[in-house]
Formats: C-alpha cells, structure tokens, sequence
C-alpha cells in the first residue's frame, strides 16, 4: 500500500500540487486521472522519487519515502516497477536481453536463472515466441507487453505506469489494461497507473484519483464515476457523447 498524506508541489512559488490526500490499495489497479496540465504526471514522479515534495508524506507500507537517505531510497526503489508512455526498450538488445537487463542490474541470480525468469515474464505477456527479435521487428502494442515483462521481472511491490496505452489502438488498449489488471492480482502489487483513456477507466478502474488544477477533485472507483455528481469530474469524463449515453444508460439500470 502507498499512502500520500498532505503532499504539496510548488516550482518557482507555483503550487502544482495542493494537499494531495490518497491511498493505493495493494491488489489494486489504482488509477490517477486528469486534464493535461492537471498535475497527475507531477504527483507520480513525486511518488517515484522523480521530484522532491515540497511539503508531506510519500509512505511505502508505512516507510517515508521522502524521509529516506539516498541509500535507502536506492534500496526501495529495487521494489519498483516502471512502464513508460513510450516502452523505453534498448534497440539494440533483444526483447529477451531487454527483459533481462533489470536482472543483469540488480539480482544475483546466475545467467540460467536470469534467463529462466526473463523467459518466465514473456510467457506470461504471450511474447515468448518473440525473445529472439529485436524491438524495431515487433508492433508498439508488442513493445508494451516487453516493457510489462521487464517491469515485473524482479517480481515488484510497487508498479507504476505512465499512460500505457498511449498511441495503440483501442484494441490493443484492452490487452494492455487485462495483462496489468491480470498482473497486479497475481501478484498483489500496488499497481498505479497515470492516464487520460476513459476506456481503461471504465474497465479496469478499481481505485481511482481525479486530479483537477493540483488538487484530489475526487476518489472512487468505476461504478460510482458513473453516477458521481462532481461537476468537475463530471465535466471531464462526460466530455463525449459515448460516456454520457455510458451513465444515462447506467442510471436507468439502477431506477
């Protein structure tokens, strides 16, 4: 479980964020939403280390983040798992060098072991059939799969994902959301996920955060967005025509 307690981001006097309160559940997909510019992508470099709070608490199953040494933050880190908006492999190294290089960096496993394992995490993204081809030979929903695999190869905590599906199409988008809501049951990470597709939100959305001009605007989960009478909430997911026939649908259901 990650916990933010009165988390505050100021640059140059601005406050970018403003007294963020959450919680992360682990076994959870916990989502954090938001218009561009809203603040969501500043809260989670601030929850990886990325940026420093100006004010308040980062706790990691009750250990302050922002309280650590440079050591131990070194230290937690190693529990952490990343997934960029782009996949951020190296082209030059194979999918299963790519997967393995968290490996090769941190564990002290033997080369079979390491190899076993990476083998292991691109079974479990059905890409195993594919460890011999380099990025550059495989489609960009592939490339997210790799990049799920490495993530989870040191077997994190914690995962983290910045805008995953970003550029894949709708399709694609879904296999993304069910292989990390697949993960993170199986597993039991704290699995946050930063992102604006309300697809993933309505899919895969068990705890959710609504950033809005640097404050927490709203918590729930998929069921109670759709009924929410947050106006700023509202405002932003109902943006389409396709969500708004989304909730009237649902509120009907519920009379």
């Amino acid at each position: 479980m990650i916990e933010i307690k009165h988390l505050y981001k100021s640059f140059d006097d601005k406050d970018v964020l403003k007294d963020i309160n959450a919680v992360f559940e682990n076994g959870m997909t916990n989502l954090i939403i938001g218009q561009s510019g809203s603040g969501k992508t500043v809260l989670m470099k601030n929850l990886v280390g990325l940026l420093e709070p100006t004010s308040g608490q980062v706790l990691y199953d009750d250990r302050d983040f922002v309280a650590m040494s440079k050591q131990e933050k070194v230290m937690l880190r190693r529990e952490m798992g990343m997934i960029f908006q782009s996949a951020a492999l190296f082209d030059s190294m194979s999918v299963l060098e790519n997967v393995m290089f968290p490996l090769d960096m941190f564990s002290s496993m033997n080369l079979r072991e390491r190899t076993k394992r990476a083998q292991e995490c691109l079974d479990r993204v059905n890409l195993l059939d594919a460890q011999g081809k380099y990025p550059g030979e495989i489609s960009g929903g592939m490339q997210k799969r790799v990049a799920i695999a490495r993530a989870i190869s040191l077997n994190p905590r914690y995962l983290f994902c910045d805008e995953p599906n970003s550029g894949l199409d709708p399709k694609t988008s879904l296999v993304i959301d069910d292989l990390l809501h697949g993960i993170t049951q199986e597993y039991q990470t704290t699995t946050i996920i930063n992102t604006h597709d309300m697809n993933s939100v309505m899919g895969i959305g068990e705890n959710i955060i609504f950033i809005h001009e640097g404050e927490a605007a709203w918590t729930g989960n998929k069921e109670q967005i759709l009924t929410s009478s947050n106006k700023k909430l509202n405002d932003f997911i109902f943006a389409s025509d396709l969500f708004k026939k989304v909730r009237d649908e649902e509120i009907q259901h519920l009379k």
